[in-house]
């Protein structure tokens, strides 16, 4: 018998749901809490799909664990909530190499890749419709440098961890390019406002305007 569940990484908690699909099976809740909490622990924060094994026979289970998809990974190694949804104008946080080679491996066993550079590159496009740079650079970018091989070096050694240093130096180039952003959003946001006050002011002149009387026959 098979039992799909959606958990919290490393917080899963009872629940009316889960004890209706538990409870048939006379499978006790708790254990499988922890057995779930133990193999999720690496994905705190996000909600990870479990898929239960169960054997109704003797009452046992097993924990099949499936990373979350490659855009919540991706939201939880860069720390922000969500995608752009404008990628064109908006982006959202500035990535390493490092980190988009982190998430590939941590997803290569669920992808359909040959190897952890199509792995990567399968990460970059995600970055590219969540509207996440690499290296300062957009995600088009660095596929071409991927292909053309510049980071072969760091991916052949599976490099996870981003220096303080180049950590520093992407951060601030977002931070001008969110001043930027930000600037922008606020001048559009003022000419829609100048807009929609010249609109109403328009459409209150057209409500004063003295009706014009009717001809006599």
């Amino acid at each position: 018998m098979q039992i799909k569940i959606l958990a919290e990484g490393g917080n899963m908690k009872p629940g009316p749901a889960l004890s209706q699909k538990l409870g048939p099976a006379g499978i006790p809740i708790n254990k499988v809490i922890e057995e779930v909490n133990k193999a999720t622990e690496n994905f705190k924060g996000l909600k990870v799909p479990v898929e239960l094994e169960v054997d109704l026979g003797n009452k046992t289970f097993e924990v099949r664990v499936f990373s979350p998809p490659v855009s919540e990974l991706l939201k939880n190694e860069l720390k922000v909530q969500k995608g752009s949804g404008v990628q064109a104008k908006l982006q959202v946080a500035n990535a390493s190499i490092e980190q988009i080679i982190s998430v590939a491996k941590t997803k290569m066993q669920n992808l359909l890749c040959k190897d952890l550079k199509s792995a990567v590159k399968t990460v970059v496009g995600t970055c590219a419709s969540l509207g996440i740079l690499i290296e300062s650079k957009s995600a088009k970018e660095i596929e071409e440098d991927i292909d053309a091989g510049k980071y072969n070096s760091e991916i052949s050694q599976e490099k996870t961890e981003t220096s303080p240093e180049k950590r520093k130096e992407l951060n601030d180039y977002f931070s001008e390019v969110k001043s930027k952003q930000d600037a922008k959003l606020k001048l559009e946001q003022a000419e829609k406002e100048a807009e929609a006050e010249k609109k109403e002011s328009k459409e209150e002149k057209t409500e004063k305007s003295p009706a014009e009387p009717v001809a006599k026959k």
